[in-house]
């Protein structure tokens, strides 16, 4: 008898590994979180925990030579994420659709459900992860199909939960496929939690 895994999804773990472009980073999201009152007055309407310039900017690379650094470090990221999961490109390789900062209240801050339509791979890059700061929970593309299935048991292996709880540290990079559904539970931190979103096509 043989039981096997099958339909695998794969999730990337990376670290930008410069903490002088990550102090760069979070110098330049709380200046925008400052000035770009459009993205401001977007949070309040919207109930936002916070500030993200996602509505309000969309040519971060070209304003701050920090954030054209970060997207050269993403490529790389982006190109062996998409070769171990086997994405077929062609001669394409993966480019930079949109990237955006998010400074998020750290206590009671959070971000629900969803999904990045219309790109290929999706990620984040955190940038501050104070004590106590939520991390990233990532839902089993097949929940919605399961029924009547039963829950699963405490003792069951990452592979099987309905949920998986990815916890980062300052430099992580996260990078899935932009179809799998994820949220950011509210957390408990002091300071605010600094991360930069993005999406390749």
């Amino acid at each position: 008898m043989t039981t096997r895994t099958l339909f695998a999804t794969r999730f990337y773990e990376g670290d930008l590994a410069d903490d002088a472009l990550l102090d760069e980073l979070a110098e330049a999201a709380l200046d925008l979180s400052r000035e770009d009152k459009a993205g401001r007055v977007w949070c309040r309407e919207h109930a936002y925990p916070g500030y993200t310039s996602y509505a309000s900017l969309n040519d971060l690379p070209l304003r701050n030579p920090a954030f054209d650094d970060l997207r050269r470090a993403l490529d790389k990221h982006v190109r062996r994420f998409a070769d171990e999961a086997y994405l077929d490109l062609g001669r394409a390789k993966p480019k930079l659709d949109s990237l955006w900062v998010n400074v998020m209240k750290g206590t009671g801050g959070f971000h629900s459900g969803h999904i990045h339509p219309h790109s290929i791979v999706s990620g984040t890059l955190y940038v501050r992860v104070p004590e106590g700061a939520a991390g990233l929970k990532l839902e089993d593309p097949r929940l919605g199909l399961m029924m009547a299935a039963p829950l699963r048991r405490d003792d069951a292996p990452e592979d099987a939960r309905s949920f998986v709880y990815a916890a980062p540290k300052e430099g992580t990079i996260f990078l899935w496929e932009s179809w799998l559904r994820h949220e950011v539970p509210a957390g408990r931190a002091k300071g605010d939690r600094i991360s930069i979103s993005f999406n390749y096509r």
